[in-house]
């Protein structure tokens, strides 16, 4: 008897695989099927004769196997395989493999991407304006990573800060206290709040549910709602304050080439698009401003003809996008602001900070914890040695869901917690151990529903 090996699965005329794989197969993760190859498969499980097995032999004993070739995947964290280098493992993300060292990819393949550093232009310093009132604008949760954003443009850098911050109904209770401490400690800092109407954030929320079975839209509310603000008082720079784990994951996710991390410095491309904004009487576009209206555009009018065909993609962004334009009339500023930027110039430019570089060579969890808490009035989450989603009540909403749909083979996006936490073991300050407990006890990767869930659809009327 044949079956189609765990982690397979039959879509279309092609096989997809749902999971991370070693390094020299790391992203093919597709095999194009022919018309006789897919009868057999759908078939499956199956004795197979001679001519079938010869129709499939390429795919025998890898992606069509007998049972006892069959691949166990983990129940349970107990269950689990660990690699040897860091907390990942075949539990948190079904379908690892690992190499004859006990490696998983993301082990495999450090050296490979250790300049990998941002998919937006990286700069080591923002200048003063002359121009507007603030310097950069920083998109500020009140947790851990934006707090040490705002505490090292603000303090260290001395610059004019704008504080954008979106407020989520599901804003943790030391996120609200860190944000109004720090509207005491950042006296130079110009704080600016908005929200969206309970009506109009269920009726995103719930089409966001019913797309990706929770609710997170963050950060790409944040940007719809502030674009016009930051367009209006023509602020020169934003930063998102992701750290160095967030950025790298999108690389193992499939959802950015290794070009992409690249991009910003390709001064021939740049010159191309210039060029073509020259000959439709644009203005041409300094560093980080193709990636703000990239982005912005996004937002507005969803992926364009290119990012479509390529392969890469961001299912999570795919599906905030479908969500807020359940509300069209949120758009409309939005779409004014793209025009108005893109025909005059003043597009705030997207950039980013390396916070391993600003720290000193690494973002240690443990120091920046210290600082935030010594220099900032910073809160700790309850749960104090989290270090990760220090900002929302119902983050393990996202991990769970990410994860449950991952592991049932209902969606490609890897749980974007799993592949941070792997990565972060290894250089973040914490123990691979106290990674592996963290993972255990404050994340969500579970497959029994969690707690949280229940906030998350009483919210939306589920």
């Amino acid at each position: 008897m044949y079956y189609l090996q765990n982690r397979w699965k039959l879509e279309n005329n092609a096989l997809f695989y749902y999971g991370l794989r070693n390094k020299e197969n790391l992203f093919k993760n597709k095999i194009k099927l022919s018309k006789k190859q897919r009868a057999i498969i759908s078939a499956l499980p199956k004795e197979l004769d001679s001519d079938e097995k010869e129709i499939l032999h390429k795919l025998l004993g890898k992606q069509v196997v007998t049972e006892k070739e069959l691949t166990y995947i983990p129940k349970s964290l107990s269950e689990a395989r660990f690699c040897k280098s860091c907390s990942a493992n075949d539990f948190i993300i079904p379908g690892l493999e690992f190499d004859s060292e006990g490696n998983c990819p993301m082990c495999q393949t450090a050296d490979d991407v250790k300049n990998l550093k941002s998919i937006l232009p990286l700069v080591d310093d923002i200048p003063k304006s002359d121009k507007s009132r603030f310097d950069v604008a920083l998109f500020y949760t009140g947790g851990k990573d934006s707090t040490y954003m705002l505490y090292y443009l603000s303090k260290v850098k001395k610059l004019r800060v704008l504080a954008l911050t979106w407020v989520i109904p599901f804003m943790s209770e030391s996120a609200k206290k860190s944000i109004e401490n720090a509207k005491h400690t950042f006296t130079s800092v110009e704080f600016i709040e908005r929200t969206v109407n309970r009506d109009d954030l269920q009726r995103i929320y719930r089409k966001l549910y019913s797309l990706s079975g929770n609710t997170c839209a963050c950060p790409s509310l944040a940007y719809l709602l502030f674009y016009p603000e930051l367009v209006s008082s023509r602020v020169p720079y934003f930063v998102a304050g992701n750290e160095p784990v967030q950025m790298l994951g999108l690389y193992y996710n499939h959802m950015a080439p290794a070009l992409a991390y690249s991009f910003s410095d390709n001064k021939l491309l740049s010159f191309l698009i210039n060029v073509g904004r020259v000959i439709t009487l644009h203005p041409p576009l300094k560093q980080g401003q193709f990636q703000t209206l990239m982005t912005m555009k996004q937002l507005a009018y969803g992926d364009n003809f290119i990012k479509r065909i390529s392969g890469y993609s961001n299912e999570l962004v795919f599906n905030v996008v479908k969500a807020i334009h359940e509300v069209p009339e949120i758009i409309t500023p939005l779409k004014r602001s793209i025009r108005r930027s893109s025909r005059n110039g003043h597009i705030p430019a997207f950039v980013h900070l390396d916070l391993d570089k600003i720290c000193g060579g690494r973002y240690d969890w443990n120091k920046v914890k210290d600082i935030l808490i010594r220099e900032c009035g910073w809160i700790a989450p309850d749960e104090s040695g989290k270090a990760l989603h220090t900002s929302c009540s119902i983050e393990k909403c996202k991990d769970h869901t990410q994860f449950v749909r991952f592991y049932n083979c209902q969606s490609r996006l890897i749980p974007f917690s799993a592949i941070e936490m792997s990565l972060a073991s290894k250089n973040c300050g914490k123990s691979r151990e106290e990674m592996i407990d963290e993972t255990k006890n404050s994340l969500g990767f579970s497959l029994q529903e969690i707690p949280e869930c229940k906030i998350m659809r009483e919210f939306i009327g589920d």
